[in-house]
């Protein structure tokens, strides 16, 4: 059996950026645990706004043929004023492109949430990004980090300085790895409880 592909896909658009930085670390942890891995750097994508009324511009494209390979996902956004940024939202919303899939979205991928906060109020990122994933006939991994005050442990060049931080987010990158292999194995993973919003049950 082939690896799994665990695509982790966040960023800022600030350089040196602290949720890039973690989400790489949990994306060290899924290639850890036998994924194989891709990260998506917003930033370098430079994604335009999104609209429907355009053609699609090859950026997008890709964003949206790489989220449709990938077994399982891991997003990652800075904290901003208790909700996701702007480009991680643009980025999200881009992936409209994936409602003529078979099957659309991202129905039977597990996604893992991560977020670093300047403060203590990250979870509320994470909340948002919940209702996305949902929306999207995903499946969240209950397992989720937010790291608090962001300035205590990422130095001045964004590295990661906190060893117990670390070990979190490459738990995360594990964790997220084992639901998608169960869900190869299984069609569903062991935290499953009821089906995402908008799917049908039998």
């Amino acid at each position: 059996m082939t690896r799994p592909l665990v695509v982790g896909m966040g960023g800022s658009l600030r350089t040196p950026s602290t949720s890039l930085t973690a989400l790489c670390v949990a994306v060290e942890g899924a290639a850890d645990a036998g994924a194989g891995t891709l990260v998506i750097d917003l930033k370098r994508l430079a994604l335009p706004f999104y609209t429907s009324e355009h053609g699609i511009p090859g950026s997008a494209r890709r964003l949206a043929d790489t989220v449709q390979a990938a077994d399982a996902l891991l997003w990652s956004s800075p904290t901003y004023h208790g909700s996701v940024s702007g480009a991680f939202k643009n980025a999200v919303d881009w992936l409209a492109l994936l409602a003529d899939h078979d099957p659309p979205y991202l129905s039977n991928k597990p996604v893992g949430m991560l977020t670093t906060a300047g403060g203590v109020q990250g979870l509320q990122a994470i909340n948002a990004m919940e209702f996305i994933v949902r929306s999207l006939r995903g499946w969240a991994v209950p397992l989720v980090f937010a790291v608090p005050r962001s300035s205590r442990v990422f130095d001045g060049d964004g590295r990661l300085t906190d060893q117990a931080v670390a070990d979190q987010l490459r738990g995360l990158g594990a964790e997220v790895t084992r639901a998608a292999l169960q869900f190869r194995a299984e069609g569903t993973c062991d935290y499953a409880q009821e089906q995402p919003s908008g799917a049908v049950r039998d």
